[in-house]
């Protein structure tokens, strides 16, 4: 194991507050330097929100997975983050990787996948508790899985604990030893230890060949199991990406463990979205995802600087006729600074535009009127960023050809729509998160202008649009403390 030092990585980090590089984003999670990737531990307690997330400090390779920890109240202040774990004995030398939060006897707790390999590069998979202290380490303690079971590879990980009728259970996401992905459910039984209860049955028997970071969140009488499955073959307006993240929404039964469901549908559309987790805050479900993509480090230029990769803003779930809706959450509007609001009010206009700060948040209602397509764009001086949608097949396009650096490409989706467009945006230096009427279909991206330039925003039809209005703020930077 390299030698990872807490005292001298935390006074980097401190000492590299605030961000000055130009890439360097105001209103999102990042670190200074290494990798960050997969939200961890997400466990609000005592008005406080813990936020703990994979790092690298030691590069800017998925190598050294170690936690970082920060904690908020608003979304708007937070501690200055900080190295909480990191691989430090024989279960975890290669790796301490993702796990969830919760709280337990007044305490904060994690449970997490201990990696650790042999010679031959065989791994062992085992899932631990740990307790945060109050120097902000993780103290690590009593191991409860300590290997795959029969009939699993060692593709076993991301522990996600839920209650069901004050009981105690955990997903766990696995591999077949046919290398087909699948979720195991575990039950904690007191003095007995964890059993495992099996599979959560579904329809997808062979979709993917790993379902990572499950979370198993309930709404009402609705069950939503959220996972991440790996090496699903790309079709025309799903699964664009190299990895997805979704979901199936139904009813789970932990008698005959089968998820009577819908289909699986995406929780983002655009580039740059895996490994969400989901916590409960107040009774809202809120959900922060890693904005990066496994295996696309190319696509991230940032690594040239020494840093990758940021966290989403959060997202509040709600469940409407079995679809889960993606909201910016309102502790977000105190980053709207009133005196930069500009309001968009233009009639029966094919073209509308509106500068932009460093920061931006965009609220814009289309009304079609003759208009058959429609596109927004995000101008960086000649490079750019386009949302366009198409009435007559109900397809958003997002296309980032028109940028020089980083990852490129065009995502398509489906998205009904009948007289009117709803869309909201938030623009920050690298990064756009995009939701679509009202948070049905979301989108997060990332770009990389090639100059120190503002964007511009422009609204542009085929025919006039019989409305365009909306309101732009700059939005401050959060706060570090």
């Amino acid at each position: 194991m390299d030698t990872i030092d807490k005292e001298t990585i935390d006074a980097a980090v401190r000492a590299a507050l605030p961000f000055t590089d130009r890439w360097h984003n105001r209103f999102h999670l990042e670190m200074p330097f290494g990798l960050i990737n997969d939200p961890n531990g997400l466990v609000h307690y005592g008005g406080v929100t813990h936020i703990f997330y994979q790092w690298n400090p030691l590069g800017c390779e998925h190598k050294h997975k170690s936690w970082a920890h920060t904690t908020t109240r608003d979304f708007v202040h937070y501690t200055v983050p900080e190295l909480s774990m990191w691989p430090s004995d024989a279960h975890d030398k290669d790796g301490c990787y993702s796990g969830c939060g919760l709280v337990e006897d007044g305490r904060v707790r994690v449970l997490y996948t201990c990696n650790a390999k042999d010679a031959a590069g065989v791994r062992t998979p085992a899932q631990r508790f740990g307790t945060l202290a109050a120097d902000g380490t993780i103290r690590k303690e009593e191991i409860i899985l300590p290997t795959n079971p029969a009939g699993y590879t060692g593709h076993y990980r991301d522990p996600y604990v839920f209650y069901r009728h004050g009981e105690r259970y955990l997903v766990l996401g696995a591999q077949r030893e046919d290398e087909t992905g699948t979720v195991l459910v575990y039950h904690d039984e007191g003095e007995r230890g964890w059993t495992c209860r099996g599979e959560i049955a579904t329809k997808y028997k062979d979709f993917g060949y790993m379902w990572e970071c499950p979370n198993l969140l309930r709404f009402g009488s609705y069950d939503a199991l959220l996972f991440c499955p790996q090496g699903l073959a790309a079709k025309e307006y799903k699964y664009q990406n190299r990895y997805q993240s979704g979901y199936l929404v139904g009813h789970l039964s932990l008698e005959s463990m089968e998820l009577m469901h819908g289909r699986f549908q995406e929780l983002d559309k655009g580039f740059d979205f895996y490994a969400p987790q989901v916590m409960s805050r107040e009774g809202r479900h809120i959900l922060i995802g890693w904005i990066g993509m496994p295996d696309e480090e190319a696509a991230y230029p940032t690594r040239e600087k020494g840093w990758m990769h940021s966290l989403t803003l959060p997202r509040v779930l709600t469940l409407r006729q079995g679809k889960l809706f993606s909201q910016p959450a309102r502790e977000l509007r105190a980053l709207r600074i009133a005196e930069s609001a500009v309001d968009i009010d233009a009639a029966e206009t094919q073209s509308v535009r509106a500068e932009l700060g460093d920061g931006a948040e965009v609220l814009l209602d289309l009304t079609f009127g003759a208009a058959q397509t429609v596109t927004v764009t995000l101008a960086y001086g000649l490079e750019r960023t386009t949302l366009t949608y198409d009435r007559a097949s109900q397809v958003m396009t997002i296309d980032r050809t028109g940028m020089k650096k980083g990852g490129r490409g065009v995502r398509r989706f489906k998205l009904f729509t009948d007289q009117t467009l709803s869309l909201q945006l938030f623009v920050d230096k690298t990064i756009v998160e995009a939701f679509f009427e009202h948070g049905e279909e979301t989108a997060t991206w990332n770009v990389f202008p090639e100059k120190n330039i503002a964007p511009e925003l422009s609204v542009t039809a085929d025919a006039p649009i019989e409305s365009v209005t909306g309101r732009v703020w700059e939005l401050d930077a959060i706060q570090f403390h």
